[in-house]
């Protein structure tokens, strides 16, 4: 399993709602060229994001389903991306003072991946995670000042 955690200088309320809109996961998922669709009630359990990643050319098709969905404290996806198989990507938000704490698991369900899972594996899914992590931490801080800005 890789586990990454960042800390967001930005509410757990502002951090939902970044995760909680299903058409911006392409800004800040590293390796998402689109989201092809999101369905109306995400990230309510059982609602679909359906994306295409890859680097360049070389792209495939990848569906999340939302597993567990707690608004504001948690939030778990199945990443299903045949002919790979499947992950799990866990991600909660702990209030950290005015900031929120942002704690991300992933973990291989199904195919190739729980063959090849151990730490060379986990070790390059935690460095993209962690990219993925300061992007997200980016855009969170450019939003929650943008907010500050309008009050």
């Amino acid at each position: 399993m890789a586990r990454n955690r960042r800390l967001i200088l930005s509410p757990p309320s502002e951090v939902w709602d970044l995760l909680a809109d299903g058409h911006r996961y392409g800004e800040w998922v590293t390796g998402t060229q689109s989201v092809l669709a999101a369905d109306p009630h995400w990230p309510e359990v059982g609602a679909r994001l359906r994306v295409r990643v890859g680097v360049g050319p070389l792209t495939f098709d990848d569906t999340c389903v939302v597993r567990i969905c707690e608004p504001r404290h948690r939030l778990e996806l199945e990443a299903k991306a045949d002919p790979f198989g499947a992950a799990r990507i866990a991600m909660n938000l702990i209030p950290w003072g005015d900031c929120t704490l942002l704690i991300l698991e992933w973990h291989p369900l199904r195919g190739p991946g729980t063959r090849m899972h151990g730490l060379p594996v986990d070790y390059v899914v935690a460095v993209r995670n962690g990219m993925m992590l300061t992007k997200f931490a980016r855009i969170a801080l450019r939003e929650h000042g943008m907010l500050g800005q309008k009050t």
